[in-house]
């Protein structure tokens, strides 16, 4: 029970970074679509800015995902040292 608020930190921060990617891609994309409107001729050019920017968002997005199942796993660890002691045996076997 001590660790739930860990849990519910860790759900926020993943949650968090990809609600901020999602936005800053959706800008981006939007970006994207008012200057390939405006100039048509220079769509190759600006696309290739739009997937180079994406794709930095996306990998920032993806290391905090990481780093939160990194924490994640550290409190699951800690919890799992509890659970591996031969207390949780007994309690499983009855006695």
């Amino acid at each position: 029970m001590e660790f739930g608020l860990g849990y519910i930190a860790v759900g926020l921060a993943a949650g968090l970074a990809m609600l901020g990617a999602g936005i800053g891609i959706g800008r981006i994309g939007g970006s994207v679509a008012e200057g390939i409107s405006r100039q048509p001729e220079a769509a190759g050019k600006i696309q290739l800015v739009l997937y180079v920017a994406a794709g930095m968002i996306e990998g920032a997005a993806l290391f905090a995902i990481v780093i939160a199942l990194l924490i994640a796993l550290k409190l699951n660890g800690s919890v799992d040292k509890t659970i591996g002691s031969g207390a949780a045996h007994k309690v499983e076997q009855g006695q």
